[in-house]
């Protein structure tokens, strides 16, 4: 397939838009996410499928080429087996035609897309942690979602409706005119779009091809380093010497009570048990849709927090400097997990990212190594531990008495100067760096190693392997090592 390239001077972006359907338009919404599901559910159980098949044949000793033949899972092949299939089958054949067929090839796609997945996951190919086989969806837990790649998608010339195919006009929760004026200018046009139900309401996300226009920058020769953390969100270090702060909401943490008192409600009563088939209780379904909308308040708080930060920082500087966290590694320490989730680092750097490169100014993460908050933004000497207790740095070379994290702020900053403007990680200039003592310049482990190392058969000691995970040279050696052995 043909990958799609926009035109010189246009880029790819995509809008989400809240909708205020009335119940024709819900029904209809409802109806196509839920074909989407069952059609998905059906790839998966057609192929998976021939596998059981393969499989118990195998172990009758049917000979290789007596067995039943693989089912391919390309989105051709399983749309071709779905048309042939849905007429017949009693599992569609009294309603598959009050859908758009975009409904059935959203599922098709997706249950595609999760078997290569899969596939590659198990042989290496792909990164990340290991992916399982697809399973069919639940309906109960599916997430509702829909996309629309043909057919009549347009914003209405009034701005507060959008038509869908098959679905119709559906009105906007707010006004969509700035991107209607855009359309009638021949500056945007829209490529496809998904709608989807999230925290309790409906959304369509508009991809479309917009006219690139920068948008200048308030202080463009300004930079500044971001040190992200739990106690103050987020502290501000700019090339000028400025220093800011920004707080953390924490609105899990003042939403815990409201949640503690509407789950013991949700407790009380008859829920779901999948083991006995058990149906929900209304009184339950009724609790559980008051606790979920402390949730979704929760989220649209923290969403609502995040953008206006990213926003004003990405249009204010012309460099940005963060950090590579191992926001997966920290979520791990049961301590400080569910305040690392409601901060949500991740999630600001995302829009950092994608944000800069719309304004054309650079956004440079340090490696994941680089030791800010350890170092000291005076004089440069590195401390060979600092316990995350310490919130104030105290240098024992130059007397330097400052605050931890603004301290990394500025650290951060100075870095601009050893940058290449890559905005790569890691990609510093070739001057040789200050010898810090110890080994400070390189991880300490802050835990003893379960395992000691024990004796080889030639005498010799083998590391252990979590010690090579401190820097990459003696990964290296680890593994060159083990080889040998």
């Amino acid at each position: 397939m043909k990958k799609f390239k926009s035109r010189p001077g246009f880029t790819v972006l995509a809008y989400k838009l809240a909708l205020d359907p009335n119940a024709t338009a819900g029904r209809h919404l409802h109806s196509h996410a839920g074909a989407a599901r069952a059609a998905y559910n059906w790839a998966v159980e057609y192929v998976t499928a021939a596998w059981w098949q393969r499989g118990a044949e195998q172990s009758y000793g049917i000979p290789e080429d007596e067995l039943t033949p693989w089912r391919s899972w390309s989105l051709p092949s399983l749309r071709k087996a779905f048309n042939e299939d849905k007429r017949t089958n009693p599992r569609f054949a009294d309603w598959w035609e009050e859908n758009s067929k975009e409904a059935y090839n959203t599922g098709l796609a997706g249950a595609s897309a999760a078997f290569d997945n899969y596939t590659k996951s198990k042989s290496g190919k792909r990164k990340g942690r290991k992916m399982g086989i697809p399973r069919v969806k639940s309906k109960r837990k599916a997430r509702l979602t829909c996309r629309f790649t043909t057919g009549t998608i347009r914003i209405e010339p009034d701005g507060r409706h959008v038509t869908l195919p098959r679905i119709g006009r559906v009105r906007l929760h707010e006004s969509a005119s700035r991107l209607r004026a855009l359309v009638d200018a021949g500056h945007l046009r829209i490529l496809s779009a998904t709608v989807r139900q999230d925290r309790g309401r409906w959304f369509v996300s508009l991809q479309v091809e917009e006219k690139h226009q920068l948008v200048k920058v308030a202080r463009p020769d300004a930079a500044v380093g971001i040190d992200l953390g739990i106690k103050t969100l987020a502290v501000l270090a700019d090339s000028d010497g400025f220093l800011a702060t920004e707080p953390n909401p924490r609105h899990l943490d003042r939403a815990q009570k409201q949640l503690r008192r509407a789950s013991r409600v949700v407790s009380r009563r008859q829920g779901p048990d999948r083991r006995t088939g058990r149906q929900a209780s209304k009184r339950w379904e009724q609790a559980n849709r008051a606790r979920n909308k402390v949730h979704h308040r929760v989220a649209n708080l923290r969403e609502d927090t995040l953008h206006k930060m990213t926003t004003r920082l990405a249009s204010e500087y012309g460099t940005i400097f963060i950090e590579d966290l191992n926001v997966a590694g920290m979520g791990r320490n049961r301590r400080l997990s569910r305040r690392v989730a409601d901060a949500a680092f991740g999630e600001i750097r995302r829009q950092l990212t994608y944000k800069t490169r719309r304004h054309g100014t650079r956004l440079v993460v340090a490696g994941r190594w680089f030791p800010s908050s350890k170092t000291c933004s005076r004089c440069g000497a590195v401390k060979a531990k600092l316990p995350l207790s310490m919130r104030v740095f105290e240098c024992d070379n130059c007397g330097l008495v400052i605050d931890r994290d603004a301290n990394a702020g500025h650290n951060l900053v100075a870095l601009a100067a050893r940058t290449t403007g890559t905005g790569v990680a890691g990609e510093l200039d070739p001057a040789k760096a200050e010898l810090k003592p110890r080994g400070a310049d390189r991880k300490t482990r802050s835990t003893r190693p379960r395992r000691k190392a024990g004796t080889g058969r030639a005498g010799g000691t083998i590391p252990s392997p979590r010690a090579g995970k401190e820097t990459g040279d003696r990964q290296q050696a680890t593994r060159a090592q083990l080889a040998l052995w």
